[in-house]
């Protein structure tokens, strides 16, 4: 089942959350490194959601930031086709 991204940004705690689903209590965490949290199905393993801790100062270094995940992204199929 193909699922949208979707990106909240909590302003209070710093974190921009990326999720394929809503967070819940079952899943596990996992630290990737440079303040990057997975959260993970707890049956397969699939990473659901991610948290960037402290995003805002990401946006004020001068090099690129990138996730330490693999992602396949394409356009969702249309709902007539």
């Amino acid at each position: 089942m193909e699922q949208k991204l979707k990106f909240r940004y909590d302003r209070d705690g710093d974190i921009l959350h990326i999720d394929k689903c809503l967070p819940y209590a079952a899943q596990e965490s996992q630290e990737l490194g440079d303040e990057v949290v997975a959260r993970l199905n707890p049956n397969t393993g699939e990473v659901e959601n991610l948290e960037v801790l402290f995003f805002s100062t990401r946006l004020l270094r001068t090099e690129m930031f990138e996730l330490p995940v693999a992602a396949e992204l394409r356009l969702p199929k249309s709902e007539g086709a």
